[in-house]
């Protein structure tokens, strides 16, 4: 399947003034919608207060919580997201489009109108306890962040990883949020069993560039230490070069490689930028706000790895990307991660200490 940039443009572009520490520059509908909503004027030239975007958080009661997928590129075949949206507002997420099924934006309502999933941890304990129920890693943070913000007053990684402990169970996780060091006595006592590993997202090493493309992050020289406090607390982390944008964050590779070693990360990995559905239009617009000057070259680097499209959604290249400057920067990661001591896949997880604790009421076993 292919995506054609020729999509709908906004219709509800917001001002600086009103989205600052957002990424987005509008809030057009979703591609479900039957009508689409445009800010006009009303005629009259009466200065009005501009409202600013906040984040608004709503509640979401779920039936179940874990993701199965069968996709055949990925190294995981269930996954669990404890919120919808991410504050973090990375204006390049592949994760964006899924605000569409919800009736949102994928712009600026995505990092603004939140869904957090209070019950999933008791979802959670109740889907492990199924018995035709089989252990394999979840992974966590493969679609929004579960470090992002709201985290730190919600709480509900914590508390789905404090499931995950009393099952004995593997995870993978994957952020870029600080809030991860909060769960370290958690993932230390996890890691000591072989049920954890880590993967920390640094996407550039410019804090200015990282300010604007994801606005709520940390900076990268705080998800660094993030991993440094990971890797001595005995938990495996890898840091992730991902994405690669063409032109603009790919020559920082082999920095980002060796300073992803020199904090303690063990193994690392990367893919290209990806720009499915909705996406391609926001950073396309973000693109020709902040570096006009680079639009074309990257969108013409990108075109070339999908057949002239802006995204193809091909097993096994849609990650990377084909053609001479895919295979370029492949064949240059590969080299560093080899002479970084990078090049390995970090332990895999232990599947075999799997078991349901005993609840209030339960027989206790006599052996």
């Amino acid at each position: 399947m292919f995506y054609s940039d020729a999509m709908t443009r906004p219709l509800r572009p917001v001002s600086a003034q009103e989205r600052p520490g957002r990424a987005a520059l509008s809030r057009d509908a979703g591609r479900f919608e039957r009508f689409a909503r445009e800010d006009v004027s009303d005629g009259w030239d009466i200065p009005e207060e501009q409202a600013i975007l906040r984040t608004h958080v709503s509640d979401e009661v779920p039936r179940s919580v874990i993701t199965y997928q069968r996709s055949p590129d990925l190294p995981f075949d269930r996954s669990l997201n404890p919120y919808r949206g991410c504050e973090h507002g990375c204006i390049y997420c592949f994760a964006r489009p899924s605000h569409a099924y919800l009736g949102l934006s994928p712009g600026l309502d995505f990092e603004t109108r939140l869904i957090a999933r209070p019950t999933a941890p008791q979802v959670l304990a109740r889907e492990l306890r199924a018995k035709r129920y089989s252990a394999a890693p979840l992974a966590i943070g493969t679609n929004t962040d579960p470090y992002q913000p709201i985290e730190g007053e919600r709480r509900i990684m914590r508390a789905c990883l404090e499931v995950l402990r009393a099952f004995r169970h593997p995870v993978a996780i994957v952020t870029k949020g600080t809030l991860i060091e909060r769960d370290i006595d958690l993932l230390a006592e996890m890691a000591e069993q072989g049920l954890v590993r880590v993967g920390i997202s640094v996407t550039t090493l410019d804090a200015g560039l990282s300010r604007r493309m994801e606005p709520r992050c940390p900076a990268p020289k705080r998800r660094l230490a993030v991993i440094r406090r990971l890797t001595e607390a005995g938990i495996p982390v890898r840091v992730m070069a991902s994405p690669m944008v063409p032109a603009l964050t790919d020559p920082e590779l082999e920095a980002i490689l060796e300073a992803g070693r020199d904090a303690g990360a063990s193994s690392a990995s990367w893919i290209m930028l990806r720009l499915p559905r909705e996406v391609a239009t926001l950073w396309q617009d973000w693109l020709q706000a902040h570096y006009p000057d680079r639009a074309g070259r990257i969108m013409g680097h990108l075109r070339a790895m999908h057949g002239g499209e802006v995204y193809s959604a091909k097993w096994f290249s849609r990650m990377r990307g084909e053609g001479p400057y895919a295979d370029i920067v492949a064949q240059r990661f590969d080299r560093a991660a080899r002479a970084l001591g990078l090049d390995h896949r970090q332990p895999a997880l232990r599947c075999d200490l799997f078991r349901v604790p005993p609840q209030v009421g339960d027989q206790l076993s006599l052996f």
